[in-house]
């Protein structure tokens, strides 16, 4: 009886994924609207100023933790 059950369930699930893949295959409307109007450079900017960020905090983080343990 729960083999039958998982191999429903394991179709059901292969199923729904085939089908999202299907779907995925058309143009999303909104990157091309901002890429008409120059707003997807915006948004890379602003990702890379964050990811930049995030890499400098923590080479901070590691070169004050680096000198505190050597202290000790």
């Amino acid at each position: 009886m729960t083999t039958k059950l998982f191999t429903r369930l394991w179709l059901l699930a292969l199923a729904m994924i085939t089908s999202t893949v299907g779907f995925a295959q058309d143009k999303p409307e909104m990157a091309d609207l901002m890429r008409s109007n120059g707003k997807i450079y915006v948004v890379v900017a602003v990702c890379l100023t964050i990811l930049i960020g995030l890499f400098l905090y923590v080479m901070l983080v590691d070169r004050k933790m680096s000198k505190i343990e050597k202290d000790n």
